[in-house]
C-alpha cells in the first residue's frame, strides 16, 4: 500500500479542521493504535471506551474529542473523531496512481467498449458487448461477459467475475473472487431428477456500493437482483436471486439471504444471519449476529435468535433456558412425591 508522509502536526491540524494542542512543528510518520503507537506516530482515542489505553499511549499525539481530558502528549481536538480518522489514514496511505490503458496481456473483445481513462490489467478478459467507463480500474484475471456494464470510477479487484448483462454502477468496489450474476438456484423436480430453471434475469448494482471478498449476488430468474445505491455487503455473503437490498443496507459476514426477498434502505444483518426466501425486512431493521429469520420483520425493530424473534423476548427466553435443568429437576421430584402420595392413598 503506497505511504504518505510524514506531516507536521500542524499540517494534520489543517488537514482535520482540529484544534492543536502542541508543537504544530512536530512531525509524526504514520498512525497506529493507542496500545501500540510510537513516539514519530499518531493514533486516535474514538469513544470513552479506550480512555484508559489513550491515557498511557507513546504516540506522539492523539486524536481526540473536545471533551477528553489528561492525555498525554499532544492533542488534535475535533468534532467527529471517527471522520478525523478516515481523512487521516487517507493522507497516510493514498491511492496508488491512476495509469489507465489496456495491459498487453488482457483481452477486450471486438465490440467491447472501454473508456481510454480505465485501467485494465493483465489477464483481463472483457467480452463482446461490455463497457467499462471512466477511469475505472480492473485487476489482474478479472472477467466482465457479453453485455456487461461497468461504470465510471470503478475498482473491480483480481478475479472479481462480472457476469453477462450484469450492470454495475459508479464508484462501486468489489473485492477479489466476487461472483455477481451467477445463476440463482432454481430447480423442479420432475419425478425423476430436479431440472433447472434457467435464469435469464440480470443484476444491477447501484452507485455507492462495495461488496466483499467472495460475496456472490446470483441473477434473477426473471426480472433484476438489485442492490441499491450506498450498501456495504462484507466478504462471503449470499445474496439469492431477485432479491432487493435497499438503500445504505449493512450486510455483514457470511449472511444469507434466500431468492425474492427485501431488504429495507439501512437495516443491519449481522454475521451470519440466514434468511428463508419472499421474506421482507423492513427499513432500518437490525438483525443481531446468527439470526434465523424465516418471517417478515417490522420496519425500525431489533431481532435475534432462531426463529428470530423482538431482541427482548429472545432475551427472555435465552434468560428461561438457563433455568431449565433446575426446573427439570424440580418437576421430576414433584413427580416422584405425587406417585408417593398415590401409592400411600392406594
Amino acid at each position: 500500500m503506497t505511504q504518505g508522509g510524514p506531516f507536521t502536526l500542524g499540517q494534520l491540524a489543517e488537514a482535520l479542521g482540529a484544534t492543536l494542542e502542541g508543537d504544530p512543528a512536530l512531525a509524526v510518520r504514520g498512525v497506529a493504535p493507542l496500545e501500540s503507537a510510537g513516539p514519530d506516530e499518531v493514533s486516535f482515542l474514538l469513544t470513552a471506551r479506550y480512555r484508559r489505553l489513550a491515557e498511557t499511549t507513546r504516540a506522539a499525539a492523539v486524536v481526540a474529542p473536545a471533551e477528553a481530558t489528561a492525555l498525554p502528549g499532544a492533542v488534535l481536538r475535533v468534532a467527529s473523531p471517527q471522520a478525523a480518522l478516515i481523512t487521516l489514514l487517507r493522507l497516510f496511505h493514498p491511492e496508488p496512481p491512476h495509469v489507465p490503458g489496456v495491459h498487453p496481456l488482457a483481452f477486450v473483445a471486438e465490440g467491447a467498449r472501454v473508456d481510454p481513462s480505465a485501467a485494465v490489467g493483465p489477464f483481463v478478459v472483457v467480452e463482446t458487448g461490455a463497457r467499462v467507463g471512466r477511469r475505472t480500474r480492473i485487476g489482474a484475471l478479472a472477467f466482465l461477459g457479453a453485455g456487461a456494464g461497468v461504470g465510471d470510477d470503478v475498482l473491480l479487484y483480481p478475479r472479481v467475475v462480472i457476469r453477462d448483462g450484469v450492470q454495475v454502477g459508479n464508484r462501486v468496489v468489489i473485492h477479489p473472487g466476487a461472483v455477481i450474476g451467477a445463476d440463482g438456484f432454481g430447480y423442479a423436480f420432475d419425478g425423476t431428477a430436479h431440472r433447472k430453471i434457467p435464469q435469464v434475469g440480470g443484476v444491477r448494482i447501484e452507485d455507492d456500493v462495495e461488496i466483499g471478498a467472495n460475496s456472490t449476488v446470483d441473477r434473477g430468474t426473471l426480472g433484476d437482483t438489485v442492490i441499491r445505491r450506498g450498501s456495504k455487503v462484507d466478504n462471503l455473503v449470499q445474496v439469492g436471486h431477485n432479491c432487493d437490498i435497499g438503500e445504505d443496507v449493512i450486510l455483514v459476514a457470511q449472511v444469507g439471504i434466500s431468492g425474492s426477498c427485501r431488504i429495507g434502505r439501512r437495516a443491519v444483518l449481522a454475521g451470519q444471519v440466514g434468511i428463508a426466501d419472499h421474506v421482507t425486512v423492513g427499513d432500518g431493521a437490525i438483525l443481531t449476529a446468527q439470526s434465523g429469520v424465516p418471517s417478515d420483520v417490522p420496519a425500525g425493530e431489533v431481532w435475534g435468535g432462531t426463529p428470530s424473534r423482538p431482541s427482548a423476548e429472545t432475551r427472555r427466553i435465552w434468560a428461561a433456558e438457563r433455568m431449565l435443568p433446575d426446573l427439570v429437576r424440580r418437576l421430576r421430584g414433584l413427580e416422584k412425591r405425587i406417585a408417593e402420595l398415590e401409592r400411600g392413598r392406594a
